[in-house]
């Protein structure tokens, strides 16, 4: 019992075992199960807020935007807390805007990235009045340019630039490597803002990188900011002035043995390297505010032995977590009840029931031996959970809940059937 809560106060304070139950904050997650079925996800208010706020605290007197990365989670009523905080918004992608309005985000304190922007999403944001695009190749900056003339709203840019630094994490969410589709090379970089610089419809206002996601030591992002120093001091030498740092995203968290550092330690060390510039700081985090917030929660399906091994089949899929199935991503498994034998475990694959090989959350891992209806928590799901989720296999999304200490609401409900086809129904006469 002490070992497990050690453990998950090192990660995921806020689930706890309380009376033999796993509880987000003060709520049983056997009583959510109960109220809204399954499966749910389930986030903690306190995580989200301690999370955002070591940011600012890591800041202190510096000016600084902390623009809450939007892809990670994208549910209206998590903006809307980060909101309340004081948190923008980094988003890439229309819809995203949206929401970012919705949630009450006003424009100067909006960031647009991304490397495939669209005429549409351009104009939208210009409208918005966002503080700027990050802007990723040549013909994108040409594209603002005249889109910008047409709308007669000048746009606010910065360059993406790739530093080709390696951020030691994995294949698939590493960003910032020549190899990679984002960003501009360093020397293109600085040709781009001569060429914004002498355009009357783009004003430069940044300078922006983004090195990748779940990186979990410093170094990497010191020395992308060395870089990005580097090249402002460069402009500033050509007269050119970039009043924003901007550093994207990219902390990680833990998963499993991983030891990043606080959000306030990770800032304070960037401003060090930066000796008292006088910029306004920007940072996009998404992962490290809401990742360990929330956790998946499911139920034991059946159980069987096959091929030398034992399968626990459960009633959530790689349509509600997809992390495992393409990254093989490591999350943590718990039982939301504990077993009077906590020192008895087997070793078991715990798989989904969607069809495919790949639908899978755990391989050989230890757990207490379980019965079908028992309820499994899958930890660290808050962020790149319920926003990568689909409706493959004709699955609804499932309910969201947001926790506040006893409190709870559902801040998404459970997808009907009806509305898998909602947008179909319509055009079956005419087929």
């Amino acid at each position: 019992m002490e070992d497990i809560q050690t453990w998950l106060r090192e990660g995921w304070q806020e689930f706890t075992y309380q009376q033999g139950e796993l509880c987000c904050e003060e709520v049983s997650l056997n009583h959510l199960a109960r109220e809204v079925g399954l499966p749910f996800y389930v986030y903690s208010s306190r995580s989200i807020r301690e999370a955002f706020l070591s940011y600012k605290e890591g800041f202190g007197d510096q000016k600084h935007i902390i623009a809450y990365a939007v892809k990670a989670n994208e549910n209206l009523s998590i903006i809307h807390l980060l909101r309340q905080l004081g948190a923008g918004a980094d988003i890439v992608s229309v819809g995203q805007l949206y929401r970012a309005q919705l949630a009450g985000i006003p424009g100067h304190k909006i960031l647009y990235s991304g490397v495939g922007k669209t005429d549409r999403e351009i104009r939208a944001a210009l409208e918005a009045g966002i503080l700027f695009f990050n802007v990723e190749s040549e013909e994108e900056l040409v594209r603002i340019s005249q889109i910008s003339e047409e709308v007669q709203i000048r746009a606010g840019i910065a360059i993406r630039i790739n530093p080709d630094v390696d951020p030691k994490t994995h294949p698939y969410i590493s960003t910032g490597m020549k190899e990679h589709k984002f960003g501009v090379e360093i020397p293109a970089a600085i040709e781009l803002y001569r060429r914004a610089e002498a355009d009357p419809w783009l004003e430069v206002r940044g300078i922006q990188c983004h090195i990748g996601s779940q990186i979990t030591e410093p170094s990497p992002h010191r020395e992308a900011l060395e870089r990005v120093l580097m090249v402002r001091a460069q402009l500033s030498e050509m007269g050119i002035e970039t009043r924003y740092i901007d550093l994207g995203g990219g902390l990680g968290i833990r998963y499993s043995e991983e030891e990043p550092p606080a959000p306030a330690e990770f800032v304070r060390g960037l401003l060090e390297i930066a000796g008292g510039l006088d910029v306004s700081w920007i940072l996009e985090p998404g992962r490290s505010i809401v990742g360990n917030s929330g956790a998946l929660v499911c139920q034991v399906l059946y159980r069987k032995e096959h091929g030398g091994k034992h399968y626990t089949i459960v009633d959530a899929g790689m349509n509600d977590l997809i992390r495992p199935a393409i990254y093989e991503a490591f999350h943590p498994i718990l039982p939301v009840c504990q077993s009077d034998q906590p020192d008895h475990r087997i070793h078991t694959e715990v798989v989904g029931p969607i069809c495919e090989s790949t639908d899978q959350f755990a391989w050989d891992r230890s757990l207490p031996p379980l019965e079908q209806k028992d309820l499994l928590a899958i930890l660290a799901a808050g962020a790149y959970g319920a926003a990568m989720s689909s409706n493959y296999n004709a699955k609804p999304f499932c309910p969201e809940i947001l926790v506040d200490g006893k409190e709870w609401r559902l801040i998404r409900r459970r997808q009907t059937i009806e509305e898998l086809v909602a947008f179909e129904r319509e055009f079956l006469a005419e087929a």
